[in-house]
């Protein structure tokens, strides 16, 4: 005799929604909460929900959205890289299933004892039954997976865990779509900057793609990096430049600019125009300044304001965003003359000009590639 109970859960049905429906979700936080919620109104007693993936990232590995139906809400969560040497991951069901391709399933209700891993003991002990996960499969490289969690007495049936293999093959092209996203962001993030690389993942990516704008302009140099680089071992004087570079980055962008390209030992930087920018840029170098002496580091700062080209130039095929113009080689310049006159800060006359205590007149200089003198300023009294 067979049992005539209808199943309190069909995958098919959260499957159709997923396909028709899910898929728009806004972002993956949004994504995870609608599947999750959608599983409960569908009948199955999923307590806990959690999918997650591998990306790259200058300093996140993993990202992971976990729902909880007392919280009704997704959390999310990025995991920092050196993941895979800590405790909390070192033998646990995450690890488990990232290393092969079969599913982890527990019955929790069933007794855990010292071999479990500490984050069973701590789902069992808040009152979970059953815990089921396994990989989420991608077409390129990567993977994910999903994690479901019931309260429910008795668990999941077998029934609803061959569901979740449905589950996991309809949701893991939507998830690699969303890694595939962040990959992308981050690299035009980490080696374009945040707004230059909205603009070409918005389609600014051809060349000539150019337009005209007012900025102010920073381009910074570290001092006796040549000597720095023949007395030092190779990687501390990496180490020193790097730390340089942070210092620069961070007093840059605290106060709304970009940098544009890191060139050797030298930084670019600009600050779109506005009424403020050359108070930002200014701000931005004192801050650097004061951090590197602190941490004793040396550079100099070229300052300027002045119109550029912002865009796409180069070959064919290999391109490189970037600001060109008389502006940036006086900003080049100014900073040139830094070492020469035993200044670290210096900008030019139309700078000062856009300041509400300009410093330090310190003369007219003739700069290589400017038809007539320029006036520079030193910052201070």
């Amino acid at each position: 005799m067979t049992d005539a109970t209808p199943p309190r859960w069909r995958a098919d049905d959260t499957i159709r929604w997923l396909i028709e429906e899910g898929r728009f979700a806004p972002d993956f936080d949004a994504l995870v909460g609608g599947v999750a919620a959608r599983l409960l109104s569908d009948g199955l007693p999923v307590w806990r929900f959690r999918v997650g993936f591998r990306t790259l990232h200058p300093l996140v590995t993993a990202v992971t959205g976990i729902w909880e139906r007392d919280e009704g809400k997704t959390t999310h969560f990025e995991a920092e890289h050196g993941l895979e040497g800590r405790t909390g991951y070192i033998g646990s069901p995450m690890e488990q299933i990232a290393l092969r391709p079969e599913p982890f399933r527990k019955r929790l209700e069933d007794g855990l004892d010292e071999s479990d891993h500490s984050v069973l003991h701590e789902l069992r002990a808040r009152g979970a039954t059953d815990y089921f996960g396994r990989r989420l499969s991608f077409a390129g490289d990567g993977a994910g997976m999903i994690l479901l969690t019931t309260d429910e007495p008795g668990g999941f049936t077998e029934a609803e865990i061959a569901g979740f293999d449905m589950l996991a093959a309809a949701i893991s092209p939507m998830v690699e779509i969303e890694r595939l996203r962040r990959i992308s962001n981050a690299v035009a993030e980490a080696y374009l900057g945040p707004r230059t690389g909205r603009r070409v993942l918005g389609g600014r990516i051809t060349r000539g793609d150019v337009e005209t704008i007012n900025a102010a302009i920073m381009i910074s140099d570290m001092r006796n990096w040549t000597g720095i680089s023949a007395s030092l071992p190779p990687e501390e004087a990496i180490a020193l430049a790097n730390r340089y570079f942070d210092i620069v980055s961070a007093a840059v962008e605290a106060e709304g600019g970009e940098v544009l390209k890191f060139m050797g030992d030298g930084v670019l930087a600009i600050f779109p125009d506005d009424e403020d920018s050359p108070s930002a840029a200014l701000a931005a170098a004192r801050a650097a300044l004061a951090e590197g002496m602190a941490e004793g580091v040396a550079f100099g700062f070229g300052l300027h304001v002045g119109e550029v080209l912002y865009g796409n130039i180069g070959s064919e095929t290999r391109l490189d965003f970037t600001v060109l113009g008389q502006a940036v080689n006086i900003a080049a310049r100014i900073e040139g003359l830094c070492s020469l006159i035993g200044e670290p800060l210096l900008y030019s006359e139309a700078f000062a000009e856009r300041l509400a205590r300009p410093g330090r007149r310190v003369g007219d200089k003739d700069l290589k590639g400017v038809p007539a003198p320029v006036g520079v300023y030193a910052d201070g009294d």
